[in-house]
């Protein structure tokens, strides 16, 4: 996978739509699945697009799921952080869902940190409100 964020629909039904969810920094990758809510969904789309406005510091926080065993399915979260004008950098958090392992409950989880320019972020904004519209399957991010 060419360093970046992907989302992918692998299905759905009236209430949530399941993502995979595929990050990588060009040398590690990671890849989970997770749960969202149509709301949740729309809800995450339009605060991305209001942040991409705030290239001067501008922080925003996305999470799918819970990073918790007593829910189903993965979780995900990204911190966007615009640090310097023309530079978003994003630090993703993942977690697989929670397995018996050995003696314990476990899951797999991993960070990574993107770079990105805000014109890719308009692109991926973009690819995000078709997929959340039906349009389209997945929504790419591609970073630097």
């Amino acid at each position: 996978m060419k360093p970046g964020l992907r989302f992918s629909k692998t299905s759905s039904d009236e209430d949530v739509v399941e993502l995979k969810i595929e990050v990588s920094d060009g040398t590690s990758v990671f890849a989970n699945q997770v749960y969202v809510g149509y709301s949740q969904l729309a809800d995450a789309v339009s605060q991305l697009d209001a942040f991409k406005d705030h290239v001067h510091g501008g922080l925003f926080d996305m999470q799918f799921g819970e990073f918790a065993p007593e829910f189903g399915g993965g979780a995900f979260h990204a911190r966007f952080h615009f640090a310097k004008p023309g530079k978003l950098y994003i630090t993703c958090r993942q977690q697989s869902e929670f397995r018996d392992f050995a003696r314990k409950h476990a899951a797999t989880e991993a960070m990574l940190f993107l770079e990105t320019e805000p014109g890719l972020l308009d692109n991926f904004i973009r690819e995000l409100k078709a997929l959340d519209a039906k349009k389209r399957e997945d929504a790419h991010l591609q970073t630097i």
